[in-house]
This record gives structure tokens, C-alpha cells and sequence, in this order.
């Protein structure tokens, strides 16, 4: 069925017109956008929707311009009244070559209407996005096996000073870092001062919407943490509306004073949960990435175990909730962890704060820490705050900020 979609083209067009290009995700480069099927999860603000509307203004312009390329947003009115199926139909039939679709937890089954694209119309790609709450196993429509997927996070410090000040730093691999910190963090200090930008990062610059203001950036943040709260786990987790207030609460007792090692029984006691319930509450917000849930051992990790550790998910959460009580060491493990775990496997350690890639033991401190607590043990490093650059296995903190 040919349906009208010209206003859907007349809003994409504009949309894609108007992104700004001075700044684009390193994750736009990891992508292989000649996949036919390309799913981008992501929390809420991390710039998933820029990414999409970037791509297209800076690689297929000419297929916009002549109808072949077109964005839209599931969450637009349109959809009230038409199938995204017949959309696809009817671009296809008009010469359609790539469908971006943007919210796509929004649109009711979508499993089954992005699986029928995908068997029915082989010369579309498309990209989809949608909530890091996305879970692409459908008993009704498998798309396990059908799309490439890929995790977005918010800023990587690296990304923020690239943001701010204009500069082209690349990403290190984690074993650079620790082999190679001092030449590293000599060449980025020579071209810009780190301490002159962390602590804004910290603070407030791991969501992309930073840039449209810091008056209102954690108005913007507590929104979208409402929006995750109020709408996306009871839609996408299928938690009753009448219990969001009870996972509230638990997020407020999280941020009150994370990371803390996590007595399931005395807070389910105090919440008047069962233990099993607040093992899936704490699920669900991680999976939100609103906390962070370390555990001892990843490979043994049931979907009844509590975690040993919990966080929020990054250090500018951790300002909104405590403001300028945020405790130093806490906003320390907090970074630390959130940069390490984008890319890497991160456990709980007994001997140190993490295990990294079932092999590098990483205590974290202050520029004064020591590395006495882990002396005896191999491949063991400390990540030191307050300093721009360190030596032998002692390594500035920010400088981890550089793996994503």
C-alpha cells in the first residue's frame, strides 16, 4: 500500500540539514555502516540521535536530497495513524535506499515490523536505535542473528576535551596505557592542560546536552532520568507504573552513598521487598545505566546474585544526588570504573578496587596513594588522581579517560 509519507521527508531533510558537524562520536569510525541491519542502544542523552542525523550529512547527502535516505523518529505523531511496514513499503517502491529509525522501543512489536523490513525489503539498510533497556530476543521475532548491534556510553573524557577544546586526540587501548602512561600523558599535557577540564567533566560533562547549557543541564539530567524511570522500564521490563516509586527509592538509597558494598538483605528489609525483587530491580537499573553493579566473578554472574559493589553509572550522577558533598574518593572509583567497563571486563577485587580483563589489578587513590597495598602483586597499577603524569606502575587517573 503506497501511503503519503512527504511530511516524514520534509522533517527528515531539515533535521539532517541542521546537525551541527564540528563534533562527532568516535563510535561513528567503529561502526560498519554497510551492514543491512544495524541496531545502536543507548541510555537517554547520550547522543544516539546525533550520531544517526551526523551520518547522513556527512556521507549520503546526495541520497537525501533526491528522497533516498531518510530519518525518522518513532515517536512521531505520524505513526498514530500509519505502519512503519507500509512506510518501508512505499520508500522502497519510490527508489528508497537507507531507513534510519530513531526511538524504536517506542513503537509497539517492533521487533516483528523491523525483522519483516529486513526478510521483505533486502535493498533497504537500515539502522535502528533505541533504549539501552532494548532487548532484541523476541519470542515472536528472533532478530538475534539478523542486525550487527553496538553499545553507546556517554563522553569519554578524551571526547569532552576534543569537544571543548577543539582537539583531535585518538583513543589508547587499555595495555597502551599501562605499558606506555608517562609518553602518553607527556604528549597530551604538552597540548592541553587536563586539570583545567576535569572536574567540569566530572561534573558535568558525560552527557552530550552540555552543550546547550549548564544552567539547565541538570534539570535536563534529572528529566531524563525521570523519563528512564516513568516510561522505559515500565515499558520495555514490563514493571507495573504502581512499583517505579519503590525503584525511586532504591535509586536514592544507591546515590546517597555509592559505591558502598551492597547488603541485599538489609536494604530489601528496609524497602520492604523480597530479595529476589531487589536483585531485579537493581537489573533493571543497571541495564538502564543509571547504576553500575560490580561483581567477583563475571563468568559464574546469575540472574539472582547480588552484586558486590554498586555505582551509579558515572560521576555526573553522582553531583546531581550529592551535589558538593560528593565524597572525592567515591567520584575517583566512580570515573574509573565507567571508563574501564565501556570496553573491558571489570570485577570486584578483595586485594584492590577492580580486576581488569581477568589480568590487571588497579587500585585507585589520591596523587599521594601509594602502591604499597598492592606491591606483592602482578601486573598491578595505581590510578592516581591530582597528577598530570606518573611513573613506573603509578598512572594519572584522567589518562583513562582516554580509552574510549
Amino acid at each position: 500500500m503506497m501511503i503519503d509519507y512527504s511530511h516524514l521527508m520534509e522533517i527528515s531533510a531539515k533535521r539532517i540539514r541542521n546537525a551541527k558537524e564540528t563534533f562527532v562520536r568516535s563510535i561513528d569510525k567503529k561502526i560498519n555502516w554497510n551492514s543491512r541491519l544495524i541496531g545502536i542502544k543507548g541510555a537517554r542523552g547520550c547522543g544516539k540521535t546525533t550520531l544517526l542525523l551526523q551520518h547522513l550529512k556527512n556521507n549520503h547527502m546526495d541520497l537525501v536530497s533526491c528522497g533516498k535516505a531518510l530519518f525518522v523518529s518513532l515517536d512521531n505523531i505520524w505513526f498514530a495513524k500509519n505502519s512503519l511496514l507500509d512506510l518501508a513499503e512505499s520508500f522502497s517502491k519510490n527508489g528508497g535506499k537507507i531507513l534510519y529509525v530513531d526511538e524504536v522501543h517506542r513503537y509497539e512489536d517492533w521487533p516483528i515490523y523491523i525483522k519483516n523490513i529486513y526478510d521483505d525489503y533486502p535493498e533497504l539498510k537500515v539502522v535502528f536505535t533505541g533504549s539501552s533497556l532494548l532487548q532484541i530476543l523476541d519470542a515472536r521475532a528472533d532478530l538475534s542473528r539478523r542486525p550487527v548491534m553496538y553499545n553507546m556510553q556517554g563522553l569519554s573524557f578524551r571526547e569532552f576535551l576534543n569537544l571543548k577544546t577543539g582537539s583531535d586526540f585518538k583513543a589508547l587501548s587499555l595495555e597502551e596505557i599501562l605499558k606506555n602512561h608517562s609518553r602518553h600523558a607527556f604528549d597530551i599535557c604538552g597540548k592541553v592542560r587536563p586539570f583545567e577540564h576535569f572536574n567540569e567533566y566530572l561534573k558535568t560533562g558525560y552527557y552530550p546536552f552540555f552543550t546547550e547549557g549548564l544552567d539547565t543541564y541538570y534539570m535536563k539530567l534529572e528529566e531524563t532520568i525521570n523519563m528512564i524511570l516513568d516510561v522505559e522500564l515500565p515499558l520495555l521490563r514490563k514493571i507495573d507504573i504502581a512499583y517505579v516509586p519503590k525503584i525511586k527509592k532504591l535509586l536514592a538509597i544507591i546515590a546517597e552513598s555509592s559505591p558502598f558494598t551492597l547488603n541485599a538483605s538489609k536494604i530489601a528489609g528496609a524497602m520492604e521487598l523480597n530479595r529476589a525483587t531487589l536483585i531485579s530491580y537493581l537489573k533493571s537499573l543497571a541495564d538502564a545505566k543509571l547504576i553500575y553493579s560490580l561483581f567477583k566473578d563475571l563468568k559464574g554472574v546469575s540472574s539472582l546474585q547480588k552484586p558486590d559493589k554498586v555505582f551509579l553509572e558515572n560521576t555526573n550522577l553522582m553531583y546531581l544526588y550529592q551535589g558538593e558533598n560528593a565524597d572525592a574518593g567515591n567520584v575517583r572509583e566512580t570515573f574509573l570504573v565507567n571508563q574501564l567497563s565501556y570496553n573491558q571486563s571489570v570485577e570486584f577485587s578483595e586485594s584492590s578496587d577492580f580486576f581488569v580483563n581477568d589480568k590487571y589489578t588497579i587500585e585507585c587513590g589520591g596523587k599521594s596513594k601509594s602502591g604499597e597495598q598492592i606491591k606483592n602483586l602482578k601486573n598491578a597499577f595505581v590510578a592516581a588522581d591530582g597528577i598530570e603524569t606518573g611513573s613506573g606502575s603509578k598512572i594519572p587517573l584522567w589518562l583513562f579517560g582516554f580509552l574510549y
